[in-house]
């Protein structure tokens, strides 16, 4: 097993440190680091970066910090630390855009037709970030608008997930015939076929709003920050092969 290496392992500390901290302050620090809506009054800038070091239980952080030892030392152990550093909060960016587009895309949607009705985007905005909303709202939205235009607006967005699927991408990419499996599926699978399934996973049960487990609403998962952070890794791939940014070549 590969020693893990010097960037990888300081994303580790800082990841951990920020889980311990959160433990111990509390809400205030998810309402202040995790990533929240831009048209909600509890966004700030840093949240597009912050949110990445910030977890939502110790399954949470733990999943996604074996996959950072795993995949990530692999990846620093050909490109050195700057790049891999680079590359992982690229991708963290890509799924939070992703994330966010959609939620837009939801939100505008529904505000659309709720200012069709008389209602003003300023009222409709401000009422949301007072916690409340008009149950008007309900009898002009299907419900699966009225659930995905509020849990746009009040969801956030924690976790190194979209960084992460960035990573699994980019080895796959590299590592194409590298057997991976998952811990409750001790099958042997090529990263050539497991990621991509993975991915298409992933994008099924964001299209669909169904859990893994089964009921709706997505499990509480950004699906969509994990397809977003899978396509910008294999675009910056993409790239650096096309051009040949990288000192490494595997080809």
């Amino acid at each position: 097993m590969m020693n893990v290496t010097p960037t990888v392992k300081q994303l580790l500390i800082i990841n951990i440190l920020f889980f311990i901290g959160t433990q111990l302050v509390g809400e205030p620090a998810y309402k202040f680091l995790a990533m929240f809506f831009p048209e909600n009054k509890d966004f700030y800038g840093w949240q597009v970066i912050s949110h990445m070091f910030m977890h939502g239980g110790l399954m949470h952080i733990f999943f996604n910090m074996f996959a950072l030892y795993s995949f990530g030392s692999a990846l620093e152990h050909f490109w050195g630390g700057k790049k891999f550093l680079f590359f992982y909060i690229s991708c963290g960016l890509g799924a939070a855009a992703l994330h966010t587009g959609i939620n837009y895309y939801y939100f505008n949607e529904a505000l659309g037709i709720i200012t069709e009705h008389g209602f003003t985007k300023t009222e409709v905005i401000d009422l949301l970030n007072q916690g409340k909303i008009n149950t008007q709202w309900q009898e002009i939205l299907t419900v699966s608008q009225f659930n995905n235009f509020t849990s746009a607006f009040a969801g956030v967005m924690v976790g190194a997930s979209g960084a992460i699927y960035g990573t699994i991408v980019a080895f796959a990419y590299m590592f194409p015939n590298a057997e991976l499996s998952l811990m409750f599926i001790p099958i042997p699978i090529k990263a050539k076929y497991f990621v991509p399934g993975l991915v298409l996973i992933d994008l099924y049960l964001g299209v669909s709003g169904q859990s893994l487990f089964g009921g709706s609403g997505g499990g509480g998962i950004a699906h969509f920050a994990h397809v977003g952070g899978a396509i910008m890794g294999l675009l910056i791939m993409w790239f650096w092969k096309k051009n040949q940014f990288n000192d490494n070549r595997w080809n």
